[in-house]
């Protein structure tokens, strides 16, 4: 099992959040196991989500070919995200 770990700021985070749940799909087709979004409690509009896959290749796979660029735009991404893994 693999944790990745994807750290940046939103324009807003209800709105961010909206976009990352109806998304959850596109990453579980992916191979997503499970996805979690928390904030930073001295900035709640800094977020950290955490995604867990079987292997790095699903996560890497998944930021390549997914429309992922796209949608945290319209999600109000305004940071590169820091992109981490655990395993």
């Amino acid at each position: 099992m693999v944790k990745m770990y994807v750290r940046h700021t939103v324009a807003d985070f209800a709105k961010w959040k909206t976009i990352f749940d109806e998304h959850d799909s596109t990453r579980k087709s992916f191979g997503a196991k499970k996805s979690e979004a928390f904030t930073n409690s001295a900035n709640p509009n800094e977020i950290i989500a955490v995604i867990d896959w079987d292997n790095k290749e699903q996560a890497k796979n998944f930021m390549e070919k997914s429309n992922l660029k796209a949608i945290m735009e319209h999600g109000g991404v305004l940071t590169a995200p820091e992109i981490s893994f655990a395993e």
